[in-house]
């Protein structure tokens, strides 16, 4: 190994962002040299999107900036396109320039998940998932530009159309999308809409199991059920999306088919598909497998966890279990990840991780959750409560932390805001119709804004 060995942090999510911010803690300076390599140059926060998207949130309170925060660090915004550990050396695609290798001495590899999507007929065309803080925004605008169309409008196919939200996929980021941009869309109404009513719009959450929130026990998931549908929106459960098309019209394995202006898919993750192009060992799901040191099983000096892991799950009896791909297992194996690799670099032995799930928490809207930690089961204002207080305990810095609580503190005192803000969308819109005006001498027609596209804040 080098003088100055290379650790190199390959993703800047919850692992790498709390791995990289405690190994540059803890390694006394010019121990070693942390590389931590994103396409993105900020951490997401994901539990705030669903707040971020119904506007209690300012969205740039929910991502971390890497560069700030992990000051003595080397941050590189790109893309690992391949690793070969055994010459340890990663190829590196730049947002800009030259693709390069890197040489390391030490891997962490933590580059999440992506989306797991299904060969649907009109779903890539149509769909859009919530996973960044663009797809948040992105679908905070959708849905107010839709109220706007629905009551700027007299067709009652439109309007119907515009104000039918489907969401596909009962997990909690499905939930508390579905939940909290229903709750934003109601409060718009109720405000500001007097041509429209709460019961004009029509939500449908599309869950292919018989049951939504499997973090929680039956009676949790289904007294979610109720909730939602005493809201007036409606719970599909053994149900799955089976096309979508190009009059965005939703066809599901029930029969019933219905137009619908959103479409927002939810329905899982799998591991990034950047693990294919390594030298790694990968389990039947396409896992790294790992040590219950989080190490990589049979691989020196290559460590990995997170939703891409799979880690031995020491608090269970049943063998081959392994921990659950969600943030409050990545944010704690990335600290034992980090004081591993300490250990190691000082000729030590490594720690298992071991840590029992302490439960869930999710919000259902403004004062309206549903909780289960360590057996405590929690319903309406007092899980929400416990929701936030979480959550703004667990988001990285005291930075975020303080911004996030000021968001609160502020919508407490003011009403909610419900603009839509559609240019985001397509800032040079009106710029290219302006130039095409002045070389044609006539205004092209005007583009509509109904439809959600796959992994993008475009509108069609």
């Amino acid at each position: 190994m080098a003088q100055r060995p290379v650790v190199l942090v390959v993703g800047g999510g919850y692992v790498g962002l709390y791995t990289a911010l405690r190994l540059q803690k803890r390694l006394s300076r010019g121990k070693a040299e942390v590389v931590v390599v994103d396409p993105q140059p900020h951490m997401t926060y994901q539990p705030f999107l669903p707040e971020a998207a119904a506007g209690s949130v300012e969205p740039r309170h929910v991502v971390v900036p890497l560069r700030r925060t992990l000051r003595h660090c080397r941050v590189i915004t790109g893309a690992v396109t391949s690793l070969d550990h055994a010459e340890r050396r990663a190829s590196i695609t730049p947002i800009e320039g030259t693709p390069f290798e890197l040489v390391y001495d030490v891997l962490v590899m933590a580059a999440g998940s992506v989306a797991r999507t299904l060969p649907i007929p009109g779903l890539a065309e149509h769909g859009v998932g919530f996973k960044s803080v663009g797809e948040a925004i992105y679908l905070r605008n959708h849905v107010l530009g839709r109220l706007d169309a629905a009551s700027s409008t007299d067709d009652p196919r439109v309007r119907r159309r515009a104000l039918t939200f489907t969401f596909v996929g009962g997990g909690y980021a499905g939930v508390e999308a579905f939940a909290e941009l229903e709750d934003m869309a109601r409060y718009a109404i109720t405000r500001y809409y007097p041509r429209l009513s709460p019961a004009d719009m029509r939500w449908v959450l599309v869950e292919a199991m018989g049951r939504i929130l499997p973090e929680v026990d039956l009676d949790m998931a289904a007294w979610t059920v109720r909730e939602l549908t005493a809201r007036g929106m409606d719970v599909r459960l053994n149900t799955r999306l089976e096309s979508v098309t190009d009059g965005c019209v939703v066809r599901l394995s029930d029969g019933e088919e219905f137009a619908s202006d959103t479409l927002v898919w939810t329905a899982g993750t799998k591991p990034n598909p950047v693990l294919a192009q390594t030298d790694l060992p990968l389990d039947e799901r396409g896992r790294v497998v790992c040590e219950t040191t989080l190490q990589v099983r049979g691989v020196p000096d290559a460590w990995s966890a997170g939703d891409l892991a799979a880690v031995p799950d020491l608090t269970k009896d049943s063998p081959g279990a392994t921990t659950a791909p969600n943030a409050q297992h990545a944010v704690r194996q990335a600290k034992r990840l980090a004081d591993n690799i300490v250990l190691a670099l000082d000729g030590g032995e490594p720690e298992p991780y071991h840590h029992a799930y302490a439960g869930s928490v999710a919000s259902l809207g403004l004062h309206k959750g549903v909780a289960q930690v360590y057996g405590v089961k929690l319903k309406g204002w007092p899980a929400w409560f416990m929701h936030r207080t979480y959550h703004v305990s667990r988001v990285p810095t005291f930075n975020r932390k303080a911004r996030v609580v000021a968001d609160w503190t502020l919508a407490a005192v003011f009403r909610r805001e419900v603009i839509s803000l559609g240019q985001l969308q397509d800032p040079r819109r009106e710029f290219v119709q302006a130039a095409n005006t002045g070389r044609a001498g006539q205004l092209p027609p005007p583009v509509r804004e109904d439809r959600v596209r796959s992994g993008s804040a475009q509108a069609s």
